[in-house]
């Protein structure tokens, strides 16, 4: 079964999501270490968004409160949150609401600038952490995969993919009001990862021509070379010549300091770290503006005007029909119970005109498609009655008309279980 316990922009503060993404990589581990109900975990965690995907057996999903809470105090523990504060900004969905609510997340249509970029290659490397890892279950495999495929048609199929709506042009939108020329405004961009990548372009299209880059982590020279920018060692001397100033890295701790900056130039700093890679009190220094995510998410658009109707249309089916394939998936060792049974009493028959004398090679075709078209009907009923949730009814059916199928039942079972082993 499947829970999701969720910190988002929407329900907890900024300070809280800054402490959860320093949490590193190893938190799934340290869930499912902790939590003996609980077989697998996918963590995301993004600038806005800090969730944990949880394959949990079916008597911690019987009291999901209860689950929810024990593995939140881990959390907390792992972190130094108080536990009183993490409950406060996590909600928790189970069952078939972590189908849609992943889905939606992998579409963006929760994102603070809906419809952005970036979220779904995030989600996309969630999964591949975790499958290093060896906490990726079957199940997580089958919900992440499948919400990618809904996010590459959402993306393709709706007006939402067309807006390339991300963070990064959002920040840049509402630095625009500060800037008069951008192609005349040196920017200094400090990282060097998938995100700082993804600034870059965003800072071309606004006609930015000098970009000088930094990296906490000696890369700079590297990236540079690939995009055609200037690199630097000197942060200092970097920053007192930069109009602009973009931060884009998953340092633990802030890289620019007010020690750094000299007062009296004007100078915007648009922090996108999370955790902050500013320190705040940069923005007490006479001529420096600050613009960081807490401020850019207070400015993002409201859901109702970008967010179409049409792609929440096509996660909600999305949704329904994963549903639907899991539940069809349970009831798979009934039917080909079913149909077992059937193929092994034509192999009898068959067996039988061999020895009587009167078989024929037409006629063994002939048999072989007369049980198929029998078994058609029966199995297809099978199939929708199991993707309307009533997989209990097949095996049922099949049993009254079988006798037990305790090795159907175990196989499906076993099913089960294999989803609650790492993939």
């Amino acid at each position: 079964m499947l829970l999701c316990l969720s910190a988002n922009h929407k329900s907890a503060s900024f300070d809280v999501l800054e402490k959860l993404s320093a949490s590193g990589s190893g938190i799934g581990e340290r869930i499912v270490a902790d939590n003996d109900s609980v077989s697998g975990a996918v963590v995301v965690a993004t600038c806005n968004r800090f969730e944990a995907y949880l394959d949990v057996d079916d008597a911690a999903m019987a009291n999901l409160p209860e689950t929810a809470r024990h593995v939140v105090d881990s959390i907390a523990e792992s972190m130094e949150i108080p536990a009183a504060v993490l409950e406060c900004s996590i909600e928790s969905f189970g069952g078939d609401d972590v189908v849609q609510h992943l889905f939606a997340v992998s579409s963006g249509l929760k994102s603070v600038v809906i419809g952005e970029d970036e979220i779904s290659g995030q989600v996309r490397r969630s999964l591949v952490d975790a499958r290093t890892q060896g906490i990726a279950t079957s199940s997580l495999e089958r919900l992440f995969q499948r919400a990618s495929t809904t996010s590459r048609g959402v993306k393709s199929r709706t007006a939402i993919g067309y807006a390339g709506r991300s963070v990064v042009k959002l920040a840049l939108q509402l630095a625009s009001s500060r800037i008069s020329d951008w192609s005349a405004t040196p920017v200094l961009l400090i990282g060097t990862g998938a995100y700082a990548a993804t600034t870059v372009a965003a800072l071309r299209d606004r006609g930015v021509r000098d970009i000088t880059v930094f990296s906490p982590s000696g890369r700079a020279a590297r990236f540079a070379t690939r995009l055609g920018l200037v690199a630097t060692n000197e942060l200092s001397t970097a920053l007192a010549a930069a109009s602009v100033v973009v931060t884009c890295t998953s340092q633990p701790t802030p890289v620019v300091t007010a020690d750094l900056l000299t007062a009296g130039s004007r100078r915007l700093i648009v922090d996108l770290g999370l955790p902050r890679n500013v320190d705040p009190a940069v923005a007490e220094i006479l001529g420096v503006e600050l613009l960081d995510l807490e401020t850019i998410r207070l400015h993002a658009p409201l859901e109702e005007l970008t967010a179409t109707s049409d792609a929440h249309e096509m996660v909600l089916d999305a949704a329904a029909e994963f549903r639907a394939l899991e539940a069809e998936r349970r009831a798979a060792p009934a039917i080909s119970a079913l149909r077992g049974a059937a193929f092994e009493i034509l192999e009898r028959e068959i067996e039988r005109t061999r020895r009587r004398g009167t078989w024929s090679e037409s006629a063994e075709a002939d048999m072989r498609h007369l049980i198929g078209v029998l078994l058609h009907v029966p199995s297809e009923r099978a199939r929708a009655t199991a993707r309307s949730g009533e997989a209990e009814q097949v095996f049922q059916a099949v049993e009254t008309l079988l006798g037990p199928i305790a090795d159907a039942r175990a196989e499906s079972e076993m099913s089960a279980l294999e989803d609650d082993r790492p993939a």
